[in-house]
């Protein structure tokens, strides 16, 4: 048997996003500093500038699969369906930065290791956590009651993070082509000054992007689900 749905308020309908535009505004911003002031790193030469895209969309995959499984847990202890709707729309914004994690990484890959992929322990680990996730939007629109796809998407968005700090730790656990943390790095930054300032800002548009997708799809779940009480009513 389905759930009652909470009643919410449907949002207002804009025709203007602020943050939607700031953001878009700001990863512009940050790509013609990228492109066009910052200097081409002197051996993988201009290759290394989709480093700017990379590193900023593998930071936000994992921070968007972080908040997954945190509003899971949440939901898990308190059920709000709000906590459930804000882990479904991080976890669709978290798949489109994963996809592009795994498509600029062999354009870098070809022109500086010499080959599209490799079956490198963090290609494979990153490539499996796409299809985690991809697994567990799948089984959202597979389910049709809302508390047991809730409780079952929760289970599998904790579980699914776990593949983090593995990720991230793989370079150092197995033999890997994949070069080691940059920023990151217990002793300093191992980039020039210029290169990790825009660095640091891709970082925060990337992430200013994230909040802004997430909060124009956390409004469109609002409008769904209102929509879906209508219609029972």
């Amino acid at each position: 048997m389905t759930a009652p749905m909470t009643r919410q308020a449907p949002p207002s309908r804009r025709v203007f996003d602020w943050m939607l535009l700031l953001a878009i505004a700001a990863v512009v911003a940050t790509y013609v500093r990228a492109i066009v002031f910052t200097p081409v790193e002197r051996l993988q030469g201009p290759a290394q500038k989709i480093f700017y895209i990379h590193a900023p969309s593998a930071w936000v995959a994992f921070l968007a699969f972080g908040v997954v499984a945190f509003a899971g847990a949440m939901y898990l202890w308190l059920k709000d369906e709000r906590l459930d709707r804000i882990a479904e729309s991080s976890a669709e914004v978290g798949v489109i930065f994963t996809t592009g994690v795994l498509l600029t990484g062999p354009m870098w890959g070809k022109p500086v290791w010499g080959t599209w992929w490799t079956w490198d322990a963090r290609l494979t680990l990153t490539l499996f956590l796409w299809f985690v996730y991809v697994g567990y939007l799948v089984m959202r629109g597979a389910l049709d009651d809302r508390a047991q796809r809730a409780r079952f998407s929760a289970v599998l968005g904790i579980l699914g993070s776990l593949l983090i700090p593995f990720i991230h730790l793989s370079v150092y656990l197995f033999r890997t082509l994949h070069p080691e943390p940059i920023v990151l790095k217990p002793s300093a930054p191992s980039l020039p000054g210029e290169m990790l300032t825009t660095l640091l800002i891709a970082f925060l548009s990337f992430t200013l992007l994230y909040l802004a997708l997430v909060r124009a799809r956390y409004r469109l779940g609002v409008l769904r689900d209102h929509a879906a009480l209508a219609e029972e009513e």
